[in-house]
């Protein structure tokens, strides 16, 4: 992406990453404010912010939000030329959310973005990056409610409502709502690292990291009364992840047979145990490229991934980098030359 210069107390310095966030009538403006909230609060060892949050209509004039108030943006559509980092959230826009087509004036908007840009969704902003064709052949989400009608008017997009945020390439995608601070936090977390993301976090008051997916809030049956829940095998677990943890340690800690624990663990995070309990591996594998400075190798003996192999095949899926990369990214520079 373009690294601009900014002056800073009286050093150039690279400016922060300009996001735009580009709001539809009828917005969703809980989901509008996310952005400048979290983001906003992302700060350098200095304090100096990391991004450069601003908001843009696709006219003057001020914008109806659903819930009876209106917002003046601060910028036009010519923003989104410049940004690197381009949110839609939430909107009710007719086009995109009923006929899976755009307004011309949005349209052209969208084409303006730099090929080399972020784009990101926030709940049902994916069915305006849906409309625009971006979506076609990725993987996406949007909220859960709204994923039948997604799907009958996007049928190209690779849609999984399950998910809290999917990324694709350089596109992004979030749940509803408040999956946009999951998003967000996440989008840190890439950039610069977890130590700015869980600053963020702590700035707004939110966790640094749900489990599980949006599946864990889709309307269920409600679990019978009185039963144990994982959740304490859950936290042993963590504590031994380099240990086998296979489905059946799992249930006979939590003195379940092995159907009824899949079963509540998956109602409680969304997730199978088996896929939670290597996406706590490859969380932790993270944590120590970060913070330590460990061989690959106990990298991924301590996380309980085995074998390097294993590490980089993992970590290359989820993330798209090898172990090695993702360290040089996220250390400091000092502590790597003393590593």
């Amino acid at each position: 992406m373009r690294q601009d210069l900014a002056i800073v107390r009286g050093e150039a310095v690279p400016a922060p990453h300009l996001v735009a966030v580009l709001v539809l009538e009828p917005a969703v403006g809980f989901d509008m404010t996310i952005p400048s909230m979290v983001l906003g609060a992302a700060t350098d060892d200095a304090g100096d912010p990391l991004y450069d949050v601003r908001i843009c209509g696709l006219g003057p004039g001020p914008i109806e939000a659903v819930g009876g108030y209106t917002v003046i943006p601060g910028h036009g559509p010519e923003l989104l030329a410049r940004a690197d980092t381009v949110i839609v959230p939430g909107t009710r826009i007719p086009e995109p959310r009923q006929l899976g087509t755009l307004p011309a004036t949005l349209a052209d908007a969208l084409a303006s973005i730099r090929p080399d840009a972020r784009i990101v969704s926030i709940c049902t902003g994916a069915f305006v990056l849906g409309a625009a064709g971006l979506l076609d052949g990725r993987r996406a989400t949007t909220h859960w409610r709204f994923a039948d009608q997604f799907r009958t008017l996007y049928p190209n997009v690779r849609l999984d409502e399950n998910q809290l945020f999917v990324q694709d390439g350089n596109l992004w995608s979030s749940a509803g709502l408040a999956a946009g601070i999951d998003l967000c936090l996440h989008l840190i977390r890439t950039d610069h690292g977890t130590a700015a993301a869980n600053g963020a976090a702590r700035y707004c008051v939110v966790p640094p990291w749900r489990e599980g997916g949006q599946s864990q809030f889709i309307e269920r049956q409600v679990p019978e009364a009185g039963s144990d829940g994982t959740a304490p095998t859950r936290r042993w677990a963590l504590h031994h992840l380099d240990d086998e943890l296979d489905l059946h340690s799992l249930a006979a800690h939590a003195h379940m047979s092995v159907r009824t624990f899949t079963r509540r663990f998956k109602a409680e995070t969304g997730m199978a145990p088996g896929a939670w309990i290597l996406q706590q591996r490859v969380r932790h594998a993270r944590h120590l490229l970060e913070t330590t400075d460990l061989p690959v190798d106990e990298v991924a003996r301590s996380a309980g991934m085995g074998t390097s192999a294993s590490l980089r095949h993992h970590m290359r899926l989820e993330l798209g980098v090898p172990p090695l990369t993702y360290r040089k990214t996220f250390r400091k520079r000092e502590t790597l030359e003393t590593a």
